[in-house]
């Protein structure tokens, strides 16, 4: 009997002695920071080195927060810009608990700090939005204009100059959040616009007025280019009558070269012998038979004349 007492006494003093020390200690994983609380009051600084560590068994509590970068995803918000078109903006961030005593006393867990961030950050975007024209949301830099001044002009819509852009304009929501939220033991590391759109409204006109504008930069591209094929085909039939008439003119200067050649050979070979003439003169004169005369023909000449002298000599 006193086997079984002294048994289940040191079983009992075993089983509180387990209870005790995992009561009395807590491991900090590298990814998390603790605030330890007594009574529901923080107590010392944050434990944000990882290791096994102690505290006051039944009185402290260990409360965990997160060490990492964590995500913040805005509400879809329906907010008009300062040239008064209304857009959805749908936004991201990405926020550290940078002191969790802070945060422990201000916000007390994650969801509080998301509700606020809401706040904040809703808040921030919709007058950062307000405060600026659509082109400087959606643009981060100005564009250069093209050559062509009547394509610039109907371009002018996209090519406004614009002062801010969007990059700086995120830039501008993060300052002014990590402004508010300087007291909250977090700090916002970024902060972006993961959508800009129109209104259901709005954006059947809009498309068809980007399909306008790049229906008449089509028609200024098709008559240029008109023009330029009516300027080619100009030249081509400029040149083509230069190029003829060119050919023409050098045809003539070779017949003209070729018959003075002729002449020259005939001179040379007439004046070389009587018989020779006598052969160019009876060649000549059976060329003009041959033309002057067909089967209906009738002539009258003199007996002395040079053209009946061959007549004669076939008679």
């Amino acid at each position: 009997m006193k086997l079984n007492r002294s048994t289940s006494i040191l079983l009992a003093a075993l089983f509180g002695a387990i209870i005790l020390i995992s009561n009395s200690v807590y491991i900090v994983d590298e990814t998390e920071q603790v605030v330890l609380t007594q009574f529901g009051a923080p107590v010392g600084d944050a434990v944000t080195d990882p290791g096994l560590k102690f505290k006051l068994p039944f009185v402290q509590d260990a409360n965990y927060f997160d060490k990492r970068y964590l995500e913040w995803d805005g509400d879809r918000n329906q907010v008009p810009t300062k040239d008064k078109k209304f857009i959805f903006v749908d936004s991201y961030a990405r926020w550290q608990i940078t002191d969790p005593l802070q945060f422990f006393r201000r916000l007390g867990n994650e969801r509080g700090a998301q509700s606020r961030l809401d706040d904040i950050l809703d808040g921030e975007t919709r007058n950062a939005v307000a405060n600026h024209d659509l082109d400087e949301l959606v643009r981060t830099s100005n564009r250069t204009p093209v050559a062509d001044d009547e394509l610039s002009e109907l371009l002018s819509d996209s090519l406004d100059t614009i002062q801010t852009g969007r990059d700086a304009i995120q830039d501008i929501v993060l300052e002014l959040a990590n402004e508010r939220a300087a007291d909250l033991g977090i700090q916002v590391l970024d902060f972006r616009f993961k959508r800009i759109n129109y209104v259901e409204e709005v954006r059947v006109t809009v498309y068809d007025r980007m399909i306008s504008e790049r229906n008449r930069i089509a028609d200024l591209f098709r008559s240029e280019g008109q023009g330029e094929a009516s300027r080619i085909n100009g030249e081509k039939e400029r040149d083509l009558l230069q190029i003829q008439s060119e050919a023409f003119r050098e045809a003539k200067e070779i017949r003209g070269d070729g018959d003075a050649a002729a002449a020259a050979i005939f001179n040379e070979s007439y004046n070389k012998s009587a018989a020779a003439r006598e052969l160019y003169d009876f060649t000549r004169a059976m060329e003009a038979y041959k033309v002057a005369f067909d089967e209906k023909t009738t002539i009258v000449i003199s007996s002395d004349s040079e053209f009946y002298k061959y007549l004669q000599s076939v008679d």
